[in-house]
């Protein structure tokens, strides 16, 4: 089974380097002109289910994105174990060193936030439920954080490599699950 990943456009928090996790934001112009073009090029995938955070950034983007490959939008799914990864305290902070660092600490919650293991926890029963069931191609519509844990259940990396990967907005990654 083919599953393809994919981060929300771009939001004003994003345009601004502010760090989003859990503030439901809107995505900006750029933000739905990129989903137009992820739409487009995902078109000839064969995606039959999409999968979405519930959070009005990644749901709007699949929402175009549904509508880009021919996708009824009604049949989009909400999984809340997509939502962003909770950044306590440095959220709507602008980007800085200290949230940097605290992405190598895997076990450690953010100051008032979540930790990587827990975003891990929510996310592979994901995975795990989706390789069983097997099927037709599906796209996840989610977040950086959470697409940066869920790279971990497909691909062996360096602490050095996790912490320092970022998806652009819109980006797609594609496995074989």
């Amino acid at each position: 089974m083919k599953i393809f990943i994919t981060r929300h456009g771009e939001t004003t928090m994003n345009a601004n380097n502010l760090i989003s996790g859990r503030t439901d934001v809107e995505l900006t112009e750029k933000g739905v002109q990129q989903a137009i073009e992820t739409g487009k090029k995902l078109k000839d995938c064969g995606i039959r289910r999409i999968i979405c955070s519930p959070m009005r950034r990644a749901q709007h983007t699949a929402r175009i994105i549904a509508e880009q490959i021919g996708f009824d939008p009604a049949w989009i799914e909400t999984d809340g174990r997509l939502i962003e990864q909770d950044y306590g305290t440095f959220e709507g902070q602008i980007w800085n060193l200290d949230f940097q660092a605290n992405k190598g600490q895997f076990a450690k919650c953010y100051p008032g936030g979540e930790s990587q293991m827990k975003v891990a926890g929510r996310t592979y029963p994901l995975l795990d439920e989706l390789k069983a069931a097997g099927g037709a191609p599906t796209l996840l519509v989610c977040h950086g954080g959470v697409i940066r844990v869920m790279r971990t259940y497909f691909e062996d990396m360096t602490n050095d490599e996790f912490t320092s990967y970022a998806m652009q907005n819109c980006g797609v990654l594609e496995y074989d699950l």
